[in-house]
Parts: C-alpha cells; sequence; structure tokens
C-alpha cells in the first residue's frame, strides 16, 4: 500500500457477480443515492482477493462456494477521495479493484450494509453510473467475448 503524507493509499476491492449461462443478468447493491458493488477496504494482511471475497460474504450472503472467480479479469479504477475518513487532510487518491465471477447456484441475497440489491439485465452498452460501473460493464462485456479462457495464464 502506497503512502501520502504519512497516510496509506485507500484501496477497496470487490467483485462483479454475473449469473445465467450464457450471461443473462449482474447484481449491483442500492446505496441511498447510487448503485454499486459489494466491495469493501483490505484489511492489515489481506490479499486483495481475499478482501473481495470477505466483503461480498458480508455484504450478500454469497460465499465462495456459490461462484466461479474468472482468474484472467481484473479492473482497476483510481480516483481522488477525502482523506478524513482515513486520518488526513486534503484529496488522496484511493484504487478500486474488481474481480468478476459467476454465481454457480441460486443464492438468496442477505442486505446487511445497503438499501436493497437488484439483478440488473446483461443487455450491453449499459448506462448505469459514468465513472466506475459502466466502464467496469463494459471492460466485462469485453472479456466474456473472449469466451471467459481457460487455457491462457493468470495474470
Amino acid at each position: 500500500m502506497m503512502e501520502y503524507k504519512g497516510v496509506k493509499q485507500p484501496v477497496s476491492c470487490g467483485f462483479l457477480i454475473l449469473r445465467g449461462d450464457p450471461v443473462d443478468s449482474f447484481l449491483l447493491m442500492k446505496h441511498a443515492r447510487r448503485w454499486d458493488l459489494p466491495k469493501g477496504h483490505v484489511d492489515e494482511g489481506e490479499t486483495e482477493l481475499q478482501c473481495a471475497l470477505r466483503e461480498l460474504q458480508e455484504e450478500t450472503g454469497i460465499t465462495s462456494g456459490d461462484l466461479e472467480v474468472d482468474p484472467y479479469f481484473r479492473f482497476e479504477n483510481r480516483y481522488m477521495v477525502n482523506q478524513k475518513r482515513y486520518g488526513g487532510k486534503g484529496l488522496i487518491e484511493k484504487r478500486l479493484l474488481v474481480f468478476l465471477a459467476k454465481l454457480m447456484r441460486p443464492v438468496d441475497i442477505v442486505v446487511t450494509e445497503h438499501d436493497g440489491y437488484h439483478w440488473f439485465d446483461w443487455n450491453p452498452p449499459h448506462k448505469i453510473q459514468e465513472w466506475t460501473i459502466d466502464p467496469l460493464l463494459h471492460a466485462a462485456h469485453g472479456h466474456l467475448n473472449k469466451k471467459w479462457p481457460s487455457t491462457r495464464s493468470p495474470m
């Protein structure tokens, strides 16, 4: 984790969860004013994937055993946030890392930290949230058109 003026760069990790074969929908969580992914901040000693899996289970009830995680997809976004939340002053760059997974069986979503959830139809191109969600969905669509390869080496 990088530091800036004594404050560690915040890193948040989450999942884009797909369902259907072929893909017919994806999961987003409802906040008061926006749709978002199940995601959260990396804990000390935790890998990015471990963080994403923990946050997914905490926020939805979906476990790693319910998923097929795509080892070839990682979406990264960086944006500026207020350091106040992290013990500093001014702005600091935050890094968001999103993994991709298919839900392998029906799961009852248990909402714990959001106002709700919705399975959106997979119908690219999507216009949901231009800063993070739309670029993520565009990247996932391009990746899925490559047929979720099983012969390439993971990154």
